[in-house]
């Protein structure tokens, strides 16, 4: 079984930062993309960031510029550095992974329980 356990989310007065963490577990063979995702009352889930296994990002437009992806392959886990944040922000926090189990087995994509981010104003 493969797990994904998010931390670091809270509540932050607007301008201020915080970090996210998401580690997989369980039976990894190899981590594809993985990226986070939001989802405000009210509005449908969106992509926040992405980053490949080689490193490189893909981020929302709306966060260009304040949050930055990372990924610690050795360990499995990635981040979202999040700075300068707006109320606008605030929504639940949702970490993604496309893994593979095994050599042989496709990849299939799993998330995180979500994690809330409150950003006050």
């Amino acid at each position: 079984q493969v797990q994904l356990v998010e931390s670091g989310g809270g509540l932050v007065q607007a301008g201020g930062s915080l970090r996210l963490s998401c580690a997989a577990s369980g039976r990894i063979f190899l981590i594809n993309a993985m990226g986070w995702y939001r989802q405000a009352p009210g509005k449908q889930r969106e992509l926040v960031a992405s980053i490949t296994t080689g490193g490189s990002a893909n981020y929302a437009d709306s966060v260009k510029g304040r949050f930055t992806i990372s990924r610690d392959n050795a360990k499995n886990t990635e981040y979202l550095q999040m700075n300068s944040l707006k109320p606008e922000d605030t929504a639940v926090y949702y970490c993604n992974a496309v893994i593979k189990k095994s050599p042989l087995t496709g990849a299939l994509e799993y998330w995180g329980q979500g994690t809330q981010v409150t950003v006050s104003s």
